[in-house]
């Protein structure tokens, strides 16, 4: 059966993907969630205003789904990578706020036994790195606007929460204040 999606672009749409607990799990794409719900495989507790079309009717396009079956995950860790960096950093230079020419930047250098963990990597511009080079912030002598810390799940979450995904405050334990 072939459906439509009518003025309407569904692949910019990300849905919430809670675990049979209701524990947040993932986010996925909103073309994925109707696969599982035509599988059979979650519950729809929340939906989009937006339709998708069959010849005979219409579903609207969840927005928050519930696994019908247990998924054994315990972990709330988010992937270290650059675009997770970005995300806990807010896409700007932790030393100047400059939100262009990023990179990665090791507060402790690599030779001098820095790791790559979440609390020795930030976001940098370039000229800041260069600044910085292969000294620590404090040999430098630049500031970092916030010490770095390990993000968990609910972070990572919490950046796809925009004017229509509001309804996964619930389900985010975010207050609404």
């Amino acid at each position: 059966m072939k459906y439509n999606i009518p003025n309407s672009n569904i692949e910019n749409n990300v849905t919430l993907v809670l675990n049979a607990s209701y524990l947040p799990l993932a986010v996925c794409s909103s073309k994925r969630a109707l696969c599982l719900y035509f599988l059979n495989k979650i519950d729809v507790l929340t939906n989009y205003d937006q339709y998708v079309y069959s010849p005979s009717t219409r579903i609207k396009v969840p927005s928050v789904v519930k696994l019908k079956t247990y998924v054994s995950h315990n972990s709330l860790d988010v992937v270290l990578n650059k675009k997770n960096l970005l995300l806990r950093d807010n896409a700007c230079c932790q030393y100047c706020g400059l939100k262009s020419d990023l990179t990665v930047d090791h507060i402790i250098p690599k030779y001098k036994g820095g790791s790559d963990t979440w609390e020795n990597l930030i976001v940098a511009c370039s000229p800041c790195n260069a600044r910085k080079g292969s000294r620590t912030p404090k040999e430098a002598n630049m500031k970092l606007m916030k010490q770095p810390k390990k993000p968990n799940r609910f972070m990572y979450f919490n950046q796809f929460i925009k004017d229509k995904n509001l309804g996964w405050e619930d389900y985010l334990f975010i207050n609404k204040n």
